[in-house]
């Protein structure tokens, strides 16, 4: 590894397993001090299936889905465990961040360990799945609790010591979900879309203190993803998280979706001083693909000179021909 990161300071939250464990690793690898994080120790349990659920595969898919989520199952202190039997220097720290006291906690567990704050990594989060018509307030409140309030949270405390430094770089996993998606669970739309908000609006505010902002939707293999395909199949049908018709096969195979340390390394990238213009976007990751989102623009509009407001005759005529002219609803294929 390059140790680019050597002397900064990074908190990483949900770093217990998954996409986090794997960004706790790969920027303690080059160099930096990682505090690690998740709500509790040994917190391996299933986030949407229940024991009543599994038992109803047969056993050869039981066996197989219980071997490879323990598999990658951790906490923080296992995660931390593995960076410093590497040679690297972790701390864990056990809070829920949606809790505004034990973000500060967090943060403070930085500061007092090594003396300051340089990098956050906003990781940890919430699903689950129902149709809008269903949906329960404890489920809505459950994710939207950790994204974007329990972001907020982190961020909130750890940015008066970037200030300080004139130095830092915040990064907050978000969702393509944020779009809008073809699954039932538009709390977690929601949630993702205002990481989005909240990232850009960090990368405007905080950007003459030297401190950088950006969100990365990533694509890998985690337990989310084991879970989502094994709830698919042990639902009926009409409780199915796919919206309209499952699609082919349901999604890509777990066994060919690349693993979370494909995402690690452009995350280090987007903390290292050869990023420092890089603020307020958004990257698509996977494998070793890196996209960049585009800033929504405005397309086509119209306009009425004068002070009167449109009628709906104007309206009826102009539309479709000015602000309509070959629109296509982002509804028809989110």
């Amino acid at each position: 590894m390059s140790n680019i990161l050597k002397d900064k300071v990074a908190v990483v939250t949900g770093s217990g397993q998954g996409i986090g464990r794997a960004i706790a690793i790969g920027l303690a690898q080059e160099g930096a001090k990682v505090v690690t994080n998740n709500r509790q120790p040994k917190s391996t349990g299933h986030v949407i299936l229940t024991d009543a659920q599994l038992a109803t595969l047969n056993k050869k898919k039981r066996d197989s889905f219980n071997k490879e989520t323990e598999a990658i199952s951790g906490d923080a202190e296992t995660t931390a465990q593995t960076i410093r039997e590497a040679g690297g220097d972790a701390v864990a720290c056990f809070v829920d961040i949606s809790d505004f006291n034990a973000a500060e906690k967090l943060i403070q567990t930085a500061v007092k360990s090594y003396g300051k704050i340089d990098i956050l990594v906003n990781v940890a989060g919430a699903f689950g799945f129902s149709p809008l018509e269903k949906m329960t307030e404890e489920l809505w409140d459950k994710v939207t609790t950790i994204k974007p309030k329990g972001y907020f949270n982190t961020i909130r405390h750890a940015v008066p010591y970037m200030m300080q430094q004139k130095w830092g770089r915040i990064l907050n996993c978000t969702s393509r979900a944020f779009l809008g998606d073809v699954i039932k669970h538009a709390e977690y739309c929601a949630a993702n879309a205002g990481v989005v908000g909240l990232t850009k609006a960090v990368a405007i505010e905080m950007r003459e203190y030297g401190i950088t902002s950006n969100a990365f939707s990533p694509f890998a293999k985690t337990r989310a993803d084991y879970e989502l395909r094994t709830y698919a199949d042990v639902v009926d049908a009409a409780d199915t998280p796919w919206i309209g018709r499952r699609p082919s096969g349901g999604s890509r195979p777990v066994f060919v979706t690349p693993t979370p340390d494909y995402i690690a390394p452009f995350i280090c990238y987007l903390c290292t001083d050869a990023a420092a213009h890089v603020n307020g976007s958004v990257f698509a990751l996977g494998g070793n693909n890196i996209g960049l989102y585009s800033d929504p623009v405005i397309a086509r509009n119209i306009t009425k000179f004068g002070e009167v407001p449109w009628t709906q005759e104007e309206l009826a005529q102009q539309v479709q021909r000015g602000l309509f002219s070959g629109y296509k609803s982002p509804a028809e294929n989110p």
